[in-house]
């Protein structure tokens, strides 16, 4: 009798052809544009940061789930990349823009074209990033890319797992913090409405909290110890995250993607005199 090793790739489901990304490496989704997002940081144009907004936003409405997160997220990031630049340009020394075409005066201050230029600049160089980033981040999974990580770049096991078993530490304190809303509410220990009685609520709920973790936490490390968890270099995985093919293909077309755009709109040249 043999014994297989389920991928969870392979079994993963989707309820389209186009949702591809959801079935890549999550190192190639990193890996496909990490460089983008460190010469985004030098750049200070305009078209080089939209350019790759755009990309993101494509890649992000065809490979991904049409989810109400995903599109809030979509929707909110123009908005905040409009506050930043209004924001940013206001700090903008009027001595490095004074040559430029004056838009709004009020008094003796001048908002200058070159102020709104530097500070649009720099929002989008953010929501770029930002943008790029959502690329492996909504569609990647923590357990997956602590595998990969594992598996592909030999990070130690003893460093990824236990980061992750951090990680977990988020929801269980979300489930622990309903259970002792509830049960204060079932005592009467409601303390009222104002704002006041929130913030003596929230004091109480420290001490159960802490007692919580501190239970959790000796649970998993004997969980933990119990299955010999540091005691050899190697572990056996359950579960597989191959590189596979369309991994590097994706990688290739993401590099040459972010190339085209780099070369074309050639963000590093001199301004012209």
């Amino acid at each position: 009798m043999t014994s297989t090793i389920v991928d969870p790739y392979a079994t993963m489901t989707v309820t389209s052809r186009r949702q591809f990304l959801y079935a890549l490496n999550p190192l190639a989704k990193v890996a496909g544009f990490a460089p983008a997002m460190i010469f985004l940081v030098f750049v200070r144009d305009l078209a080089t940061p939209a350019a790759f907004l755009l990309l993101a936003y494509v890649l992000l409405l065809v490979g991904a789930r049409l989810t109400w997160r995903l599109l809030l997220l979509l929707a909110v990031l123009p908005v905040g990349m409009a506050v930043i630049g209004v924001s940013f340009s206001l700090w903008v020394d009027t001595a490095l823009v004074g040559d430029t075409t004056p838009v709004l005066r009020i008094g003796d201050w001048t908002l200058y074209s070159g102020a709104l230029m530097i500070g649009f600049a720099t929002a989008l160089r953010l929501g770029a990033i930002i943008s790029l980033a959502l690329i492996g981040g909504l569609t990647t999974s923590g357990p997956d890319l602590v595998r990969a990580s594992v598996q592909q770049l030999r990070v130690p096991y003893r460093i990824g797992y236990t980061a992750l078993a951090a990680f977990r530490f988020v929801p269980r304190f979300g489930y622990e913090l309903s259970v002792i809303r509830a049960a204060h509410r079932v005592r009467g220990h409601h303390g009222g409405n104002g704002p006041f009685s929130r913030i003596a609520r929230g004091w109480g709920y420290i001490v159960p909290l802490l007692a919580g973790a501190i239970r959790h936490a000796e649970r998993v490390a004997l969980a933990m110890d119990s299955r010999a968890f540091g005691a050899h270099p190697t572990r056996t995985e359950r579960h597989l995250v191959p590189f596979r093919t369309r991994d590097t293909i994706f990688v290739a077309l993401s590099l040459a993607a972010s190339a085209v755009i780099l070369l074309v709109f050639f963000p590093w040249q001199p301004p012209s005199l």
